[in-house]
């Protein structure tokens, strides 16, 4: 063995320990890079994460961040997915993972081709994500001013773009289509987020299974259709088909202007964002909702958020019948109601909540709904269908659901309920009745609320108290 065998190995180690937990500038001064291009970003066991900058676009707007075009590896629950990436500063704006992850085992390679075809590449030459440009003259790898990444031939021809292949962000400059769409995923979720563009109206969608629920929407004025959309430094612009504006949602702030359009995440809101060069953060200047019992999510499944925007959980089965919905608030019933040891209209009861909706709505029809109809007739149509988990009831309109989720306390008195499938004899308490489940609702939504108030009332007292005791010691003894 060399002698100088264990040197080496040492400074490897350290050298790639470096560049996984801080990052790696191959070569930022870059904004382009030529077929035959080729690096590779090794895996180190026991490190979580990997990035290595290949390009940076030129410096187009004073004080703040440019673009970056970043190899990256990252390990999720003990594997390793290797991903293309673009970032404004310290935000990730596109991902080649987002859709479909690329999982490797020792190493991530950015090989392009001299055929012009960007290939990522793990061991044994193995592709996980391709442009499948070849024979189409691609000369580079370019980052634009705009932060869209393309491949162009000899005439600078834009072959491959990466805004043909939008993700959870909209660039300034980016234009989408009718019929596209933004989309998020929240983490630990079978459920995700869509920013849609319909031909009356561009829409927020929790999609969850075969559903799809609108929880915000904007539309032009006069029912007039839209093409695309566009996002401009000062707000997102909508167009119809002879290329003409018909709406806008503006930004609240001109100055700086705006760099890009989010859909979160976590919470699956709207933003529009600029810099703060005297903070060095993008804030929003725009948000779609600005109430937290708004969002889809901010509550599990079977949780209602309150005046307080805390989360009440809805436990609807006897303790000692609790296997079977998991552990309360976020599970739903396992086998739902079609089979699944759940029959049929006669086994299930639906319970009604008073003072609550969902703002969850199936504006699409892409589910059934009622209108015209009675209470009755809603919590019929819900019972005929095994799908159905709960239904909304306002003003004689009935919306059916299949997951229950986006539920928020109203006024009393609204006149709106929620109706909630279980199966039969499993609510909470000891008798029977419309009157009961009433009573149960109204504790259920106000203990929470209840509790805040205690204790700030608690807090105040406690504090008089000490107040007093304080200035009693503090006297001077004559």
């Amino acid at each position: 063995m060399h002698p100088h065998y264990y040197s080496y190995l040492i400074f490897w180690l350290l050298v790639t320990t470096i560049l996984f937990k801080y990052g790696y500038c191959e070569s930022s001064s870059l904004s382009s890079i030529g077929i035959g291009y080729q690096f590779t970003l090794p895996v180190v066991v026991g490190i979580s994460s990997g990035r290595a900058y290949l390009m940076e676009s030129s410096n187009e707007i004073k004080n703040e961040p440019n673009f970056k075009v970043a190899l990256s590896v990252e390990a999720i629950e003990e594997k390793f997915f290797c991903c293309l990436e673009v970032f404004l500063g310290d935000v990730k704006v596109w991902n080649s993972g987002h859709y479909t992850r690329f999982y490797m085992v020792d190493k991530c390679v950015l090989d392009f081709t001299q055929d012009g075809v960007l290939n990522l590449k793990g061991s044994k030459d193995t592709i996980g994500w391709t442009t499948a440009t070849s024979g189409q003259g691609v000369q580079r790898l370019q980052i634009l001013r705009t932060g869209n990444l393309v491949l162009v031939d000899g005439l600078n021809n834009i072959k491959w773009q990466s805004f043909n292949f939008p993700t959870d962000v909209m660039l300034w400059g980016q234009r989408l289509n009718v019929a596209t769409r933004l989309t998020s995923f929240p983490s630990n979720s079978t459920s995700f987020y869509s920013l849609e563009i319909k031909n009356n109206k561009i829409g927020l969608y929790l999609n969850s299974g075969d559903s799809s629920y609108s929880y915000w929407e904007f539309k032009p004025s006069m029912n007039r259709n839209l093409t695309f959309m566009a996002l401009s430094s000062k707000g997102l612009e909508l167009f119809n088909d002879q290329g003409k504006k018909i709406a806008q949602i503006r930004s609240r702030k001109y100055d700086p202007p705006l760099r890009f359009l989010a859909l979160g995440n976590k919470t699956g809101n709207l933003g529009l964002y600029f810099y703060s060069p005297s903070k060095a953060q993008f804030e929003a200047s725009f948000q779609a909702l600005n109430t937290t019992c708004d969002l889809p999510l901010a509550c599990k499944p079977y949780g209602i958020c309150t005046f307080s925007n805390a989360c009440s959980c809805i436990r609807l089965l006897k303790e000692e019948e609790e296997e079977g919905v998991g552990s309360g608030c976020g599970e739903g019933f396992r086998g739902g109601f079609c089979g699944g040891g759940v029959g049929g209209k006669n086994e299930v009861d639906m319970v009604e909540l008073e003072d609550v909706k969902s703002v969850l709505r199936d504006y699409d029809h892409d589910y059934r709904r009622g209108n015209n109809v009675s209470k009755t007739q809603c919590l019929e149509m819900c019972l005929d269908d095994c799908k159905c988990v709960g239904a909304s009831f306002y003003s004689q309109a009935c919306f059916l659901y299949k997951l229950v989720g986006g539920l928020k306390q109203v006024d009393r008195g609204s006149g709106m309920s929620f109706l909630v499938k279980v199966p039969k004899g499993s609510t909470t308490s000891g008798t029977h009745g419309k009157s009961n489940v009433k009573k149960w609702v109204v504790i259920l939504v106000g203990v929470v609320d209840g509790m805040i108030i205690l204790l700030v009332f608690g807090g105040v007292a406690y504090y008089l108290i000490r107040k007093k005791r304080n200035s009693h010691g503090d006297t001077p003894h004559n």
